[in-house]
């Protein structure tokens, strides 16, 4: 039985306009550009809606949360543009195949356009949004989340395409599999879907989520919209919120990117910059940058690999370039943050390492 209503905290128009900017920060490159689901929520707002923010512990052990998000290649994210509906209904689906009530709603990666998806379910369902995630920033693959690594059950997997298309994968033996099966989904909606992942109890959230995640990305982006309009540094003042590291500043001289089997991968080249003048730095992605590596002459060695986060930020205004909005001619500062914990231990590099990338890589991060 629950002793007391848990706290709620309401989410302003204010935390939403800097969740966008802190959750695109996060992606790394991924998780789709914010700005659609910023623009969906600007809407419900002004139509009276409201979402309130929960605490994981306040949780019961019992509770079921749904976990959601878009799944697909940034770029066609660009194409199709979000509708709010969409991924309540994905949500609606799991409640009526699952035979149960979700207490709350969640996002699968906070990260990108992903960190303002279950805002949005949560406008059209009346139900509060966890302070949590299952990746700390964005992955492009379902196996690279922290329930993954807690072997905790993958299925079942609700997607919905607007033009009717509704699939649910009632089982599979691995979360390798669910990955498989539900990408191939995806690419015949579209490359484009929208999902709720299999349902988490309360207590499997207290355990395995990576809690305040919402919270954090909210405190990134006040404190870059602070900088902006105080005419300071928003690249320090992001280090300085995130505990990050500068790793290098440049423009951009060459991408070169596809869109593949639903996700969007290439490489990026950043000519240096001030200090950085005479280097270059080289970016690998699928849909989220991956690895760094930093070549002068001959010399190429990689710096910066995952599970820490990449981030590649406007030199002036510091708001995150995904990989699908990143160009040519643009100057960048190239920044790593600390990656959640649960990700840096021998299952979690299993998961998200270099070589879950297939990069012949021995992790080291850039705040050992």
């Amino acid at each position: 039985m629950r002793d007391a209503a848990p706290a709620m905290r309401k989410i302003t128009r204010e935390d939403i306009e800097c969740l966008a900017v802190g959750a695109w920060i996060l992606g790394t490159g991924g998780g789709g550009s914010p700005y659609l689901g910023l623009l969906n929520m600007r809407r419900l707002y002004a139509e009276g809606h409201r979402v309130e923010l929960m605490s994981p512990f306040d949780l019961d052990g019992e509770d079921r949360v749904a976990v959601v998000s878009n799944m697909g290649a940034p770029l066609v994210g660009q194409e199709r543009l979000a509708d709010s509906r969409n991924i309540a209904r994905a949500v609606a689906m799991q409640e009526e195949y699952s035979s149960v009530k979700f207490r709350a709603v969640m996002s699968l990666e906070i990260g990108g356009g992903n960190g303002i998806q279950p805002l949005m379910a949560a406008a059209h369902l009346g139900l509060p949004v966890v302070d949590a995630d299952l990746m700390g920033r964005a992955y492009p693959e379902a196996q690279m989340t922290s329930v993954a690594v807690g072997d905790l059950r993958p299925y079942p997997c609700a997607l919905y395409d607007p033009r009717g298309l509704e699939s649910i994968v009632t089982n599979v033996p691995s979360w390798k599999w669910m990955e498989r099966v539900t990408r191939k989904i995806c690419v015949e909606m579209g490359s484009i879907a929208s999902t709720c992942k299999a349902p988490r109890t309360g207590r499997e959230i207290k355990d395995w989520g990576i809690h305040f995640t919402v919270s954090k990305a909210i405190g990134i982006g006040r404190r870059v919209r602070e900088a902006q309009r105080r005419h300071e540094d928003p690249i320090a003042a992001i280090l300085g919120e995130a505990q990050g590291k500068q790793l290098f500043r440049g423009k951009v001289v060459d991408v070169a990117r596809r869109a593949t089997e639903g996700f969007l991968r290439g490489r990026c080249v950043i000519e240096g910059l001030d200090e950085h003048r005479g280097a270059r730095l080289e970016l690998a992605f699928q849909n989220e940058w991956v690895v760094a590596w930093r070549a002068e002459g001959e010399k190429r060695n990689p710096i910066a690999m995952s599970p820490d986060l990449i981030c590649v930020l406007d030199t002036v205004s510091g708001n995150a370039f995904g990989t699908e909005t990143i160009r040519y001619g643009m100057r960048v500062t190239v920044v790593a943050l600390p990656a959640p914990p649960v990700f840096l231990t021998p299952k979690g590099l299993e998961h998200v390492g270099p070589r879950a990338f297939g990069y012949d890589l021995d992790f080291r991060s850039v705040f050992a």
